[in-house]
């Protein structure tokens, strides 16, 4: 008794320790959810440093837009002799000068110049901003093309798998007389149409694999599955709500606002930049030619506007500001039509997607299955077999694209208007 009690023992402690000894199964890897690859996205895009280098240059040049010139040091020597009028020399010597010039702006000219670089750096953010918001909506609707794409490659492969079980059969039996023989023929055909759909599916996932995989920085083979996502469409704004938002919100109308207003000061700088700066220059000189001479004084050196070339820039900065004024307007036409469409199509798409029952597609399939099953059985003709067949990957198809317009539409809305309205209610 006493050897069985010390054998389990042992066995006990053996297993404990092989168990102790044996790795942990690695924690199942969640998939991430839609809105924490779209944040992966913006995070680690390679273009954003474009931008962000495109602020810092701006905010460089605003520093130095409002500092005073360096004042600049001229040193000159030489030697001076110095003859009466018989051409004796009397005597020789070094001769040398020392002079600091300093260019003085006149008042507010700073000023203007500072305004425009400060409007560079907003222009710089703007820039920043829109491509994030663009960036953002860019891989919300690949990472639905992506889901979609697979979706459309599921079903047609499943249909595909069928016709080929039929072929399979009907090439197994010892097809007797015309209409059998017609009958594989025509599976036959839709087997390999229905492999070229199931192929184009599965190209267009691979693009939008790509695609996001660029976003992303990451390699282009990696592989992306975010978690299942299911889109409920809810409806926008008013039109007058959307319009008053994208004046005041749109990326675009308010980098051609800013660029109005730096072409307005730029403007006025070319209108001031007409009088002349006023350079004064200390020097001190001493020579040494028989007699020790020094000299100490200041000059001012001012240019003469002589020529009509200190008008020509005023001129063209009135130009390029009345340019930017029509750009302005031609850009609040063009974003009140954006808007207009893109508010038509949302809601056009919406409501569309609102017709289709949540078990439509579900249905179809169970009709493609049903009627697969009594095809078999000869209760079902091949014309509603086909067509039944074809119905359910048609009516996927039209769920998929009426989902991928409305997604498309909506961000293209919030885009425009920069509104942060709920596109769509995702249930995981």
């Amino acid at each position: 008794m006493k050897s069985i009690l010390l054998f389990s023992a042992a066995s006990f402690i053996f297993s404990a320790s092989v168990l102790a000894q044996t790795p942990a199964a690695p924690p199942e890897k969640t998939p991430p959810t839609l809105d924490a690859l779209i944040d992966e996205i913006v995070a680690h895009n390679p273009e954003l440093a474009f931008y962000e280098a495109e602020i810092d240059a701006a905010q460089a040049g605003r520093k130095t837009a409002g500092a005073w010139a360096d004042p600049q040091l001229t040193i000159q020597g030489g030697r001076k002799r110095v003859r009466d009028s018989s051409g004796d020399l009397i005597g020789s010597g070094a001769a040398w000068e020392v002079s600091v010039t300093q260019t003085f702006e006149w008042p507010g000219r700073l000023g203007l110049r500072k305004s425009i670089a400060n409007r560079q750096v907003e222009l710089a953010e703007l820039g920043l901003d829109r491509f994030k918001a663009a960036l953002r909506g860019r891989a919300r609707l690949l990472t639905y093309t992506l889901s979609a794409a697979q979706q459309k490659a599921a079903a047609t492969a499943e249909v595909a798998a069928r016709y080929q079980t039929l072929r399979e059969l009907f090439l197994a039996r010892d097809p007797a007389g015309l209409t059998p023989l017609l009958e594989t023929r025509v599976i036959e055909a839709q087997e390999l149409a229905l492999k070229r759909r199931a192929l184009a599916a599965d190209l267009a996932a691979r693009a939008a694999l790509l695609e996001l995989n660029q976003l992303r920085g990451a390699p282009a083979g990696e592989p992306v599955a975010p978690a299942e996502t299911r889109f409920v469409f809810q409806s926008a704004p008013s039109l007058d709500a959307l319009l008053a938002a994208a004046r005041e919100n749109n990326f675009t109308y308010r980098i051609r606002k800013v660029e109005l207003e730096q072409q307005g000061f730029e403007a006025s700088l070319a209108r001031h930049e007409r009088y002349p700066t006023v350079a004064v220059t200390p020097f001190y000189s001493q020579e040494k030619a028989g007699d020790r001479e020094t000299v100490a004084g200041v000059g001012i050196s001012v240019p003469l506007p002589l020529t009509s070339r200190t008008r020509a820039p005023a001129v063209i900065a009135g130009a390029r500001r009345r340019q930017a004024e029509t750009m302005l307007v031609v850009a609040q036409r063009d974003l009140e039509r954006a808007v207009t469409e893109a508010a038509g199509v949302f809601a056009a798409t919406v409501s569309m997607n609102a017709q289709w029952q949540g078990d439509a597609v579900e249905k179809f399939r169970d009709a493609a299955e049903l009627a697969d099953r009594h095809f078999r059985l000869g209760a079902v003709p091949i014309a509603t077999y086909v067509e039944l067949q074809n119905s359910y990957l048609d009516a996927v198809e039209a769920l998929l694209d009426t989902r991928r317009e409305a997604l498309e539409a909506g961000q293209q809305l919030q885009l425009l208007t920069g509104l942060d309205f709920q596109i769509a209610e995702v249930a995981r």
